[in-house]
């Protein structure tokens, strides 16, 4: 008998991958429940599994006092020395309780306790060894599906694939080999929830690590690596060996070692990128195949980057969709502005139009008695400043829609008034040019005036020398 449960204890110790000692606690506290409900009494019960005879006892523990309270629990001194002359106070003797008279009912309540307290063990170490496994890559075979989400079978237990882990471009079914990385496990009342990825990053990271050697030694190290799981991912590499080449040691000859990882991913794009500690060397190299113009750090504290790049690269550098810079923005983990050569341009001369344009003392704001809604008419019309309403007429004025020619004769004068040195700086240009006028008249006139006698000059002098021949 002692060899069958012995040999029966090593049997489902090896097959539920536990150690025999839980089994044999999960036997004593079946015992002692089946003993308890058997004998139906309130008394301590305690049971011992003795491994070289392979029974089970049963016995009743009391706690020797002076005076009894609680029969039950407690024993007297002198009662106590009727057992054993060796007991002393506050020592505790064990009252054996017969097992043969357990019957059917016992070994059943026995047999469901040693169940459930094998079941919890079992689940307690899948819990142990896969909270020790985050992070890490497993062999997956799909079993079913659960709604949205993907039932693995991974060996000891099952996991789940969420949906919003899911590559978007794939698709499982049972059956199929897959490889997922461990990114959390719960506990739960029904047993340990092992909860897998095909989209986290770490998926990409460990499938490199098998594949390429130089990163599982790491003579290439991993720097960070972002991923839109079945799109595109952006992985940045350096090498603590200067004669390695970390892009090259990670593409292998003619792309043997990175189409396996893509293979993998079923398709999905990787851009092996070169680490720098200059970060506009790394933004110039996270932005590939894009060609950058210029790298502007706008804002080192809060991490804020603005790339120009040249017109016909800019769709190139955003991405479909904002993919590209959205991923480089993650692996450099600075925001990235991307700004094409013209709108960088544009932006300047903006801003130099607002430092040179009309002071504040210049503004339509200053109008007094005019409403938003006419600033706006004026605005709309090509008006911005005070100078340029002085200059307009009332008549001018009198086109803007729902603007009378009394409040445009107004408008005009407060204008003038405002700005009167604008209208003294211009008059002087006007006079020069009126004076310039004047003395291009008096010029040709004075020639008008002089023609006829230049005329006759020639003829004087012609008579004179026929003369002097004569």
């Amino acid at each position: 008998m002692s060899n069958l449960l012995s040999q029966s204890i090593e049997q489902i110790s090896r097959e539920k991958g536990i150690t025999p000692e839980i089994i044999q606690e999960a036997l004593e506290d079946a015992m002692v429940a089946a003993a308890r409900k058997y004998f139906k009494t309130e008394e301590d019960l305690q049971a011992r599994y003795d491994p070289e005879t392979g029974t089970i006892d049963v016995f009743a523990v009391k706690k020797i006092v002076e005076k009894v309270d609680d029969d039950v629990v407690e024993m007297s001194l002198e009662e106590a020395l009727g057992v054993d002359e060796t007991f002393e106070l506050d020592d505790y003797v064990e009252i054996p309780k017969p097992t043969a008279e357990l019957g059917r009912i016992a070994a059943q309540t026995a047999k469901q306790v040693i169940f459930q307290k094998v079941r919890e063990a079992e689940r307690e170490i899948i819990f142990e060894e896969f909270s020790g496994q985050l992070g890490q890559l497993v062999n997956a075979i799909v079993r079913r599906s659960e709604g949205r989400d993907i039932i693995f079978d991974i060996g000891r237990t099952e996991a789940v694939l969420p949906y919003s882990e899911q590559c978007q471009n794939e698709e499982y079914k049972p059956g199929d080999r897959v490889r997922a990385v461990i990114i959390k496990v719960h506990r739960l009342s029904r047993g340990p929830q092992i909860v897998v990825s095909r989209s986290d990053p770490s998926l990409l990271i460990r499938l490199f690590e098998m594949e390429i050697p130089e990163v599982y030694d790491s003579t290439v190290v991993i720097k960070n690596a972002v991923r839109e799981g079945g799109e595109r991912a952006k992985v940045a590499v350096a090498s603590n060996d200067d004669a390695v080449d970390p892009v090259g040691a990670c593409v292998g000859m003619k792309g043997s070692r990175i189409n396996a990882v893509i293979r993998e991913l079923r398709g999905e794009k990787i851009d092996i990128i070169k680490y720098s500690d200059d970060i506009v060397d790394y933004t110039t190299n996270a932005l590939n195949p894009a060609r950058i113009s210029k790298i502007l750090i706008h804002d080192p504290e809060r991490k804020i980057l603005e790339v120009i790049v040249p017109e016909d690269q800019l769709s190139l550098a955003i991405g479909r969709k904002g993919q590209n810079v959205r991923l480089a923005s993650k692996l450099l983990g600075w925001e990235i502005n991307i700004k094409s050569a013209e709108e960088k341009k544009q932006e300047i001369l903006s801003q130099l139009e607002k430092m040179s344009g009309p002071s504040e003392a210049g503004t339509l704001a200053n109008l007094k008695g005019v409403g938003e809604k006419t600033l706006s008419r004026l605005r709309e019309a090509g008006i911005e400043s005070l100078q340029d309403l002085a200059s307009k007429s009332v008549e001018d004025l009198a086109e803007i829609p729902r603007l009378g020619k009394k409040t445009a004769q107004q408008l005009i004068d407060q204008a003038k008034e405002s700005v009167p040195s604008s209208s003294e700086s211009e008059s002087p240009p006007e006079v020069e040019t009126v004076q310039a006028e004047d003395q291009t008249e008096e010029a040709a006139s004075a020639e008008e005036v002089l023609e006829p006698e230049a005329a006759s000059e020639p003829e004087a002098d012609s008579e004179e020398k026929a003369e002097n021949k004569t």
